[in-house]
């Protein structure tokens, strides 16, 4: 064990990331393959949503202090300004875009500003009685307005907002802790688990068809309006709650199946905003080079790519990527305020709270 670390929350967050990593690996593949397309919509039901659980369960509800006030311009507005320039740069000299739009987040950079919006909103929104509710009601009522949209990321972060109250009220309701603690019986869970993800990948695959004509794989981006999905009926909004049920059902079961002791890979869970700000530009040549299309989206192909995210995973993970990058990734810029003092020996965290609580392992 690493000092006082959770392997648990470890775990999980190396598990969400890499998963984020062979979604975006795969997404090229799923235009000419239908095994590609199962496990995209097998990954993208869940693993955004199990990410922001795993962010609220480690957010506070108080006001914020000065402090942590700083926190959201430094770990969480200006990696998103620094990030979106060399994104902005990047599309220039390789496309010839000369465009720089910060209001546009450019790819994976939305969770960037959801995650600042979602701080800033906690504080007010526990002060309502059924936080929980208003979050969903508010997730499902914005995909009737057609005027929400993702300019700075409001209608994806309100579309994921509930999965981050979720995430807060876990740890009121000390749920976590009782896993934690969890004897013989957490092998039933786990099988439970196991049956939950195998159902869903069932369902995913007799359904791909379906699902493809549906264009069901953008529902799970939280992202456009109900209009923008094509389908401006009443009933649209209950299909939202359904995702809803869903991505909690399936979160579940995939915390349930992350190890609680410490693993091979528990160490990399304390890099997870530097795999999450950088594989997308490894991923970029191969993305919009074509290479993944045609008969590199054969099944022997859609292997190759789910072990090269893991691998790309574990390499923007090490040590060294993170020493090389901490400048953009971890900004500390003391200049940058008027007040300092109190920024001495703080602890730094990624997005997801990769560097807080503490507790002794469990097996």
């Amino acid at each position: 064990m690493r000092g006082d670390r959770i392997p648990l929350w470890d775990n999980a967050r190396f598990g969400c990331v890499v998963l984020v990593v062979m979604g975006h690996a795969i997404q090229r593949q799923t235009l000419d393959s239908d095994n590609a397309l199962t496990l995209y919509l097998f990954i993208y039901a869940f693993h955004m949503p199990a990410f922001a659980i795993i962010s609220g369960y480690f957010s506070k509800a108080s006001p914020p202090n000065t402090r942590q006030l700083r926190r959201i311009l430094t770990d969480f507005v200006l990696p998103y300004v620094i990030f979106e320039t060399i994104w902005s740069l990047v599309q220039f000299l390789v496309e010839g875009r000369p465009v720089f739009n910060p209001t546009e987040p450019s790819w994976t950079l939305w969770f960037l500003l959801a995650l600042a919006i979602f701080r800033l909103v906690l504080p007010y929104l526990v002060l309502l009685r059924w936080p929980l509710a208003w979050a969903v009601l508010l997730s499902v009522g914005v995909g009737y307005l057609a005027n929400v949209n993702s300019t700075f990321s409001l209608s994806r972060a309100i579309g994921i907002l509930p999965f981050f109250v979720l995430g807060w009220m876990l740890r009121q309701w000390n749920i976590v802790d009782r896993w934690r603690d969890l004897g013989a019986a957490i092998w039933g869970w786990r099988a439970l688990a196991a049956g939950v993800f195998g159902a869903w990948l069932a369902v995913a695959a007799l359904n791909v068809q379906t699902f493809r004509a549906f264009d069901l794989r953008f529902w799970f981006f939280y992202d456009d309006s109900y209009l923008g999905l094509g389908e401006p009926v009443w009933w649209a909004g209950l299909l939202r709650l359904g995702l809803i049920v869903l991505a909690v059902v399936l979160s579940a079961a995939f915390f349930a199946l992350i190890p609680r002791r410490e693993t091979f890979f528990s160490a990399f869970g304390l890099a997870t905003m530097y795999v999450y700000l950088l594989h997308s530009f490894v991923l970029y040549p191969l993305r919009e080079s074509g290479v993944l299309r045609d008969d590199h989206s054969s099944a022997t192909w859609l292997l190759t790519m789910i072990f090269a995210s893991t691998a790309i995973a574990i390499v923007l993970a090490s040590p060294f990527v993170r020493r090389v990058f901490r400048p953009l990734v971890e900004p500390k810029p003391r200049w940058l305020f008027r007040v300092t003092d109190d920024l001495r020996g703080e602890s730094r965290t990624d997005a997801v709270g990769a560097r807080r609580e503490t507790s002794p392992s469990r097996t």
